[in-house]
């Protein structure tokens, strides 16, 4: 939801389409600078939050300028202040988990970029409070890193305590990076790999969104649940699966102002669970 009028602005918008999860930008999404959080607006994020009963269930997404893996060290370094400045704002603002996309080597090659990531977030962890950071797995467009479970998994073996670090599965993009949610025998081989590569224990959120383009695409173009490639049953599998109970799931699906393509998202996803 957008925090445009203020961040209790993006819960008010998430009651009125009695949502019981929300993600938010903690800042704006396309900038560096970002003016100061008074402690009155975090105070009042924090009560509307705790009143919804979403304390739990909040996400922030960071800001899309935002490269650890960057071959230009001036960038890199701008990056890891951004970064550490967002999880911050999320220590303030009551807001648990962070979600990351890993980043994009640019030429340099995956696992050089890889390293540059795991260098990044050991010095933002070490400087910012307790909230976790949820990695994205992505739609592999151009040399963004983080569309393979295997890129996932060798960030977070070199990172420390498994309580700080964690993954988000967006639906869209893992179609798009060609792991096959369609049908239940995909679905199951899907998460069997997942939980073989990463680990269940490290799933810590969702983003639900179908995809404008198909299985192994590598373009990150987001669908109205049930629209797209990904596909009605897929939802249906995931909003039934007992493993994720009680784990964030929300949407980034296109949305008007009127924010009925969210109604009709989530009373969609709310019928499958039967």
């Amino acid at each position: 939801m957008s925090i445009a009028g203020g961040f209790h602005r993006a819960v008010e918008r998430a009651c009125s389409v009695e949502a019981t999860a929300l993600q938010i930008f903690v800042k704006s999404a396309r900038q560096w600078a970002a003016p100061p959080l008074s402690d009155q607006v975090a105070g009042v994020f924090r009560q509307r939050i705790a009143e919804a009963g979403m304390g739990k269930h909040t996400l922030a997404h960071a800001g899309y300028l935002i490269n650890l893996a960057s071959p230009d060290r001036a960038l890199r370094q701008r990056s890891i202040r951004s970064l550490r400045d967002e999880m911050r704002r999320c220590d303030r603002l009551g807001v648990p988990y962070l979600v990351l996309h890993p980043g994009s080597h640019m030429g340099a090659g995956e696992e050089t970029g890889l390293a540059r990531v795991v260098r990044g977030l050991e010095r933002v962890l070490a400087a910012a409070g307790q909230v976790s950071v949820l990695l994205e797995i992505t739609a592999g467009q151009g040399t963004n890193l983080g569309y393979r479970f295997e890129h996932l998994a060798w960030i977070l073996e070199r990172l420390g305590p498994a309580e700080r670090l964690g993954v988000c599965f967006d639906t869209c993009h893992a179609l798009a990076a060609g792991y096959d949610l369609r049908d239940a025998r995909s679905w199951d081989r899907a998460f069997d790999e997942f939980d073989g590569t990463i680990g269940l224990s490290r799933l810590r959120a969702f983003h639900l969104n179908d995809s404008k383009h198909g299985l192994g695409s590598r373009r990150d173009r987001h669908e109205q649940i049930g629209s797209g490639a990904v596909g009605a049953e897929a939802f249906r599998l995931i909003v039934r699966d007992r493993r994720f109970r009680g784990l964030p799931m929300v949407l980034e699906t296109p949305k008007g102002p009127d924010l009925a393509d969210d109604v009709k998202n989530l009373a969609l996803l709310r019928s499958f669970e039967g």
